[in-house]
C-alpha cells in the first residue's frame, strides 16, 4: 500500500462524500447517513439514479476489457477509484492480462481503509493505492511512477469524477497535465454527468449537492469532448454509457429504456 493508514477522525461523516454516495447507490454498506441521505434525494430527484450509478460501473467494466483484449495495454491509473467493489478494474485487467500493473487514486480515507483488505490482484501484477486528490497530480504522478512504468502506455481512467471538478478549479488543465504525462500509446477513459437530456431535472441534482456542500457539473456533448482535446477518441466515439462497446458486457441487467445521463469514450494518445 502506499500512504499512511488515516486516523478515524480524518474520516469526515459530516457531509457526503462522492465516493460513498456511489457505494449507496450500487447497494454497498460503506456510507454514512449523510451520504444515504443525498442518494435518496437523487433518487427521488431521477428514479433510475442507481441504474444509471450501475451503467457506470458497467462502462469501466467494458472499457477496461476493451483496453486490455484491443489494445494490449497492461498498465492502470484509475483516478476517483472509489470504494472497492467486485469485479474492480484491476480483477478484470488481470483477468485478461494476469501482469497487469493498476494504481488506484481516491481522495476519501475510507477507501484507504477497505483498500488493504479489498485490492488483492494476482502474484504476476501488482495493485497498488494512492491517497490523494485529483488536483495533486504531482504527487499523484510521482507516486505512480514508483509502481508504473512511465515509458510505456499507461491507461488513464477518469470514471464519474470531473463532473465533481468546477470549471474554476481547473478541470481542463488537471486532465491535460496527466494526459501530457503518459507516454505515447496510452489512453484515457472517461465518463460524466450531462444535462443535454433533462437540463430541469440535472440543474435540482447539481442544487441537492451544493446544499450538501459537493460541487455537481452537468456538461454537454461539446464540453465533455474538450477534455479529449489532441487524443484520437476511439470507435464509437463520445456517446451515452450504453452505447459504448455493448458486445464486450458481462451480466448486465438492463432496467427498461430510460436514458442515461453521462457520457463516455476512450481517446488514444498518438504522440
Amino acid at each position: 500500500m502506499t500512504g499512511t493508514e488515516p486516523s478515524a477522525h480524518r474520516i469526515d461523516t459530516s457531509r457526503p462524500h462522492p465516493a460513498r454516495v456511489y457505494d449507496w447507490l450500487l447497494g454497498g454498506k460503506d456510507n454514512y447517513p449523510v451520504d444515504e441521505e443525498l442518494g435518496r434525494r437523487m433518487l427521488a430527484l431521477e428514479p433510475h439514479a442507481r441504474h444509471s450509478a450501475l451503467n457506470n460501473r458497467w462502462f469501466m467494466h467494458r472499457a477496461t476489457r476493451w483496453l486490455t483484449h484491443e489494445a494490449g495495454i497492461r498498465q492502470f491509473l484509475d483516478i476517483g477509484a472509489g470504494i472497492p467493489t467486485e469485479p474492480n478494474l484491476h480483477q478484470i485487467a488481470q483477468t485478461a492480462a494476469p501482469d497487469a500493473r493498476i494504481v488506484y487514486v481516491d481522495n476519501d480515507p475510507i477507501v484507504l481503509a477497505h483498500a488493504a483488505a479489498l485490492l488483492h490482484g494476482t502474484p504476476e501484477g501488482v495493485t497498488e493505492y494512492v491517497q490523494a486528490d485529483v488536483r495533486e497530480t504531482r504527487k499523484i504522478l510521482d507516486q505512480a511512477g514508483a509502481i508504473l512504468d512511465f515509458d510505456r502506455p499507461i491507461a488513464l481512467s477518469l470514471v464519474a469524477l470531473l463532473h465533481f471538478i468546477a470549471d474554476e478549479d481547473g478541470a481542463y488543465d488537471l486532465v491535460g497535465s496527466l494526459v501530457e504525462a503518459l507516454p505515447a500509446g496510452s489512453f484515457l477513459a472517461l465518463s460524466m454527468i450531462t444535462a443535454d437530456y433533462d437540463p430541469q431535472n440535472m440543474e435540482r441534482a447539481v442544487q441537492s449537492y451544493a446544499a450538501k456542500g459537493v460541487t455537481l457539473v452537468a456538461r454537454s456533448h461539446a464540453e465533455v469532448t474538450r477534455f479529449f482535446t489532441g487524443l484520437e477518441v476511439v470507435e464509437p466515439g463520445i456517446v451515452p454509457l450504453p452505447e459504448w462497446h455493448p458486445e464486450l458486457a458481462e451480466g448486465e441487467r438492463l432496467e427498461g429504456d430510460a436514458p442515461v445521463p453521462l457520457y463516455a469514450g476512450v481517446g488514444f494518445k498518438t504522440s
